[in-house]
Order: C-alpha cells, then sequence, then structure tokens
C-alpha cells in the first residue's frame, strides 16, 4: 500500500492511496482458498473445488467483498498512521470505469480519501471563569397565592336557583360551536364545556359576553383571536361562537385548611405548602441551571477561536436551518414575520451553526481529558423517561431505541454534555445574585 499526500490545507486533507494488482490477486486467492471450505457446488467434494472454477463462479463476487472490507482497512490504517483524528468519516472516491477494472483484475486500486481532521487547541484553566449565579428567595406569599389557585381549582360548585342570571365567579356549563367566516373550524366545538366566567381561561372578550344570561339562553359571542394565538391559522381571525347556557352553578366556600389539603390526599395544610415550595424550588432551579450554563457557554465561546472543520459545521448548519424552515412551515410564518430576510437568517444561523460546533469541540476535549463517562444505567434512566412519554407505544418506542445505535446515541450525548458542564462549573467561581423572578425566568433574545 502507497499512501500519497495530495492536499494538506487548514484542516482539509486529501489522500491517493495505491495497491498493486498483484496484491489484490494475492489477497483473492488467500480469499477464495478460504472460501472453497466452506461453499458447495454440485460435482465436487467439499474442500475439493479447483481455484480457478471457484474464481470463475464467484471471483468478482468475492473481489468486490474484498475491495469494500479493503478500501475500509486501508483508509483507517491510513489515517491511525498519520495520528490523525477526522471530523467525520472519510469521503472515498473511486471512479466507476477504474472500479470496473479493478474488479476483473486488470488494474491497480487507486483511491482517493477526503477528509477533515479535528482542530488543535489548548484548554484554558477553568478556575479562571467567573460567573454569577441567578437565585430567587422564594416568599411566602407566591407558595400562598399557588395555594389559593389549587383551592380555588378544588372549590365546589351549586347549581343557582331556577330563573338564576350568570354573574362573574359562577361556572357555567355550555355547548358551543366556532365559526370563522360562517364555517365551523376544527377544535371550536364542545357540548358540555365549563368555564368559570372571569377566570381568563377563553378568549378575551369571550367571558364578559356570557354574564347576565339565564339557563337555556342562546347568544352569539363575537370575539377576535389574538395575533399571537398558538394555532396560527386562527391567530387574529375574527370569529362566532353559538352558545346556549346549560347549567350556572354559584361558587361554593373557599376553604384553605387541613380540610382541603386531605381532599387531595394530604395530612395538612403545611405539608401541601411544603410540596409546593419545594416544586417553585425545583422550577426556579431548573432556571438558575439553563442561565449558568448558557453564561459558561458564553465565556467559553469567547475564550476559543480556531479553525472549523467546514463539514462539520455544514452538517450541523443544515439540521438547524431544516428545523427552522419545518417550524416556519408548522406556523405559517415568513421571514419577514420575524423582521429580517432569508439572506439575513441564512447568516445567524450559520454563526450559531459554528458556535455549537466550536462549543462541542471544547466539552468533548474536557470530558475525553478528564475521562468523563455516561454509565449504561444513565442512558437507561433516559430511555425510559423518553419511553414514558409516548403513552401506549412504550414497546414500539423502546424497541426503536433499542434497534438503533444512533439513536441511542442521541439520549446519551446530552447526558455527557451536562456531565462535562458540571465538571467545569466545579472549578469555576460563582458568585450567586439574588435576582426577582421575572428576571430569572425571562427568556433572553438569544435563547428565543
Amino acid at each position: 500500500m502507497q499512501v500519497t499526500e495530495t492536499l494538506a490545507e487548514g484542516l482539509k486533507r486529501e489522500l491517493k492511496i495505491e495497491i498493486p494488482a498483484s496484491d489484490l490477486a494475492t489477497r483473492l486467492d488467500e480469499y477464495l482458498v478460504d472460501m472453497k471450505d466452506k461453499v458447495r457446488i454440485n460435482g465436487f467434494r467439499p474442500g475439493k473445488v479447483p481455484l480457478a472454477h471457484l474464481k470463475k463462479l464467484y471471483g468478482r463476487q468475492a473481489m468486490a467483498e474484498l475491495l469494500s472490507n479493503l478500501i475500509n482497512e486501508t483508509s483507517n490504517k491510513a489515517i491511525e498512521d498519520r495520528s490523525e483524528k477526522p471530523a467525520l468519516q472519510p469521503e472515498i472516491d473511486l471512479p466507476e470505469e477504474d472500479a470496473e477494472r479493478v474488479l476483473a483484475g486488470e488494474a491497480d486500486l487507486n483511491f482517493t480519501m477526503k477528509y477533515d481532521i479535528l482542530p488543535e487547541f489548548e484548554l484554558i484553566d477553568f478556575s479562571t471563569l467567573e460567573l454569577e449565579r441567578p437565585i430567587v428567595e422564594i416568599a411566602d406569599e407566591e407558595v400562598d397565592e399557588q395555594v389559593k389557585q389549587i383551592a380555588e381549582s378544588n372549590r365546589s360548585f351549586d347549581a343557582r336557583e331556577e330563573g338564576a342570571v350568570s354573574e362573574n365567579g359562577d361556572r357555567v356549563t355550555m355547548s358551543y360551536l366556532g365559526k370563522i367566516d360562517g364555517e365551523p373550524f376544527e377544535g371550536g366545538a364542545d357540548e358540555n364545556g365549563q368555564l368559570v366566567l372571569g377566570s381568563g381561561q377563553f378568549i378575551p372578550g369571550f367571558e364578559e359576553q356570557l354574564v347576565g344570561l339565564k339557563v337555556g339562553d342562546e347568544k352569539v359571542v363575537e370575539v377576535s383571536f389574538p395575533e399571537e394565538y398558538g394555532a396560527q391559522h386562527l391567530a387574529g381571525k375574527a370569529a362566532t361562537f353559538d352558545v346556549v347556557i346549560k347549567e350556572i352553578a354559584a361558587p361554593g366556600e373557599l376553604s384553605i385548611d387541613d380540610d382541603m389539603a386531605s381532599k387531595l390526599g394530604l395530612e395538612s395544610l403545611d405539608k401541601l405548602k411544603e410540596i409546593i415550595r419545594s416544586q417553585i424550588e425545583s422550577q426556579y432551579g431548573a432556571a438558575t441551571r439553563q442561565k449558568v450554563k448558557r453564561a459558561l457557554l458564553d465565556k467559553m465561546d469567547e475564550a476559543y477561536s480556531f479553525d472549523l472543520p467546514e463539514k462539520l459545521v455544514s452538517t450541523e448548519f443544515d439540521g438547524v436551518w431544516r428545523q427552522v424552515q419545518a417550524d416556519m412551515e408548522q406556523t405559517g410564518k415568513s421571514f419577514e414575520d420575524e423582521d429580517t430576510t432569508e439572506e439575513e437568517a441564512k447568516a445567524e444561523y450559520q454563526r450559531i451553526a459554528e458556535r455549537r460546533v466550536r462549543l462541542g469541540l471544547v466539552l468533548s476535549e474536557v470530558g475525553e481529558k478528564n475521562n468523563i463517562q455516561v454509565t449504561d444505567e444513565e442512558v437507561q434512566r433516559a430511555l425510559y423517561d423518553r419511553v414514558r412519554q409516548f403513552p401506549g407505544q412504550e414497546q414500539q418506542v423502546f424497541e426503536f431505541y433499542q434497534k438503533n445505535p444512533q439513536a441511542l446515541a442521541s439520549l446519551r450525548a446530552p447526558i455527557y454534555e451536562e456531565k462535562v458542564v458540571d465538571f467545569i462549573l466545579e472549578l469555576a467561581k460563582i458568585t450567586d445574585k439574588v435576582v426577582s423572578k421575572e428576571e430569572l425566568l425571562k427568556q433572553d433574545e438569544d435563547e428565543a
């Protein structure tokens, strides 16, 4: 095997590999000798098939299998001998006309392989990183407010007397049919919908028009869906709802005590407050974690500047751009709606792709140098969490991941990233900063 470097420019590499036809013929004979003890051919005892006859019958097929294995073997060895780390699987180029001659044993094997190598860089001293960790001090009033909301959702309602009219705070049971331009739309109908008037659960302006009605009354409610409504095909559209009131129920007394907690299966109101406080802490803790991680990645993005493998970046960009296009198609939005152009958006997502690749390479290097591992147990837990997201399809989802190593790797990757981030945060200097919950939960423009 002869290896000739034909390109070494930045991170790009191109090698030409040559294997003489005589070497291929020798390998083919060895391959066929091994094969003759395994094949069964009429007229010949096992292992007694002449090599020439075997070559006539299976020579081309054997050479094709041999070449596939040989190209893989020699390309791996060439890279290993050069002590290089390809960013992605090398591209192999063997012209079809040359392949035909090689298969026929008439020519040397000559193929080229192109690949980008991973860049070399020095890791910074992570103990020099200074980060702020935003935290929220949970006030008793916030816990009490959530307790009140739970009590409200479990409040009893009693049917009003015949002829009574609806008031704010009442729960009405109704049938309704929504229409846009006189035509019913999907998801706009219910035979026994319930709504507490004044709760703000329905489209703005809907609930106010149901105040002052009696059981049996019919009402055409006229509203407009908000411009930012979740269902894009309804956003900003004027609609009517044909409503028939079936029941009006007055709210019972709001009780916030141990009896209310016991109805929820808890021993006391204090226990309910303890659980709620824990849930709030968990919510804020997750937000704090994301803010600190984002700040860390921003610092690391500033700290590192090195050439990136073009193929790796283009692969990342293609994935991001496909998601952008799918999201826009689903929401029905255009680049103009986002106050940008396709060219500007592509430039921005190119920057994002480069950032992701750069930080991915840095995190990978940190993990490798510090022997950070993801255990099989951690992957299994992630798999079970994923499976639970598809009730009724658990077995199919489980089998899909078990049969697809790439899909299983997609569960391992975020676990690995989080463990590497944890490792770096242990070394960094972190100062807690008390902030409001609004500031903590605010989504930064870049995050959006």
